[in-house]
């Protein structure tokens, strides 16, 4: 595997967080949008990166991660609700770059509706994808890392979790990631002293491609999130950089079961 390059992340000439270099990541949901970002992030602090999706272009965005930080990298179609999918997609990744010591569970989706016309089938796709997927995710980096020394997870939860946040209807969103926090908090009391960290990210309103595309078309629907986020500005991809490097790294060793809000304020008023 390749040696420490230019294209970690350094500072006075020192990596942010050397511990880091060389080791492997798996990313879900990491061939666009905020998955993708942070997949950059671990690739720049020097970490071998592969990428899991559903999305057919993934090994696309996996041969570009490499160029952007001369690291070597693995692009993964998977599907975090299926077991079998996910089993093959690890086996591939231990395969190709070697056994992940990082896993970044980023995928998930949203729906907007109306409970009183929210179908059953709705409330179950984004449960499933959201929380059992989450499940599944850590389940199948855990199968490899409880016994080969341990690892460390970062799922992706959301300020949503905690708070219902207007004007947008999303129910079953908002249920599914209030239990992917407490399912952080549950895996990590269960794995700690077999060497697994679990912790949890909860974003606010970032601009991701997608959300950007939306606001755009939805320009006052942004200015009144806006408005009330006291930062004064919705996230940019590269506000989580830092957040998911330290949460990976060794020096957040004694940080564990956590979900860390990064919303610019939003949910303290």
């Amino acid at each position: 595997m390749a040696a420490m390059d230019a294209g970690a992340a350094k500072v006075g000439g020192e990596a942010l967080h050397p511990d880091l270099a060389g080791g492997v990541a798996v990313v879900t949901g990491g061939g666009r949008g905020l998955g993708r970002s942070m997949a950059g992030a671990l690739g720049r602090q020097g970490m071998h990166v592969a990428l899991l999706d559903v999305l057919a272009d993934v090994a696309d965005e996996a041969s570009e991660l490499a160029e952007q930080c001369g690291r070597a990298t693995a692009g993964l179609h998977a599907d975090v609700t299926d077991e079998a999918s996910l089993a093959a997609a690890f086996a591939a990744v231990a395969e190709a770059l070697g056994r992940p010591t990082v896993l970044v569970h980023a995928a998930g989706v949203t729906q907007w509706a109306d409970s009183e016309h929210l179908s059953a089938a709705d409330w179950r796709r984004v449960v499933d994808i959201n929380l059992t997927g989450t499940f599944l995710a850590c389940q199948a980096f855990a199968g490899q890392a409880l016994d080969h020394g341990g690892g460390t997870i970062v799922n992706v939860a959301s300020m949503s979790g905690r708070v219902v946040n207007v004007p947008q209807h999303q129910a079953a969103y908002n249920a599914s990631k209030a239990g992917v926090a407490h399912l952080t908090a549950s895996l990590a009391v269960e794995w700690a002293h077999r060497g697994i960290r679990v912790n949890a990210i909860a974003p606010g309103y970032f601009l991701s491609e997608m959300t950007r595309q939306f606001t755009d078309a939805n320009p006052e629907l942004r200015d009144r999130w806006v408005e009330a986020i006291p930062a004064g500005r919705m996230g940019e991809p590269e506000d989580l950089d830092g957040l998911v490097a330290f949460l990976a790294s060794s020096a957040s060793g004694y940080i564990t079961g956590q979900s860390i809000v990064i919303d610019g304020g939003y949910t303290l008023v």
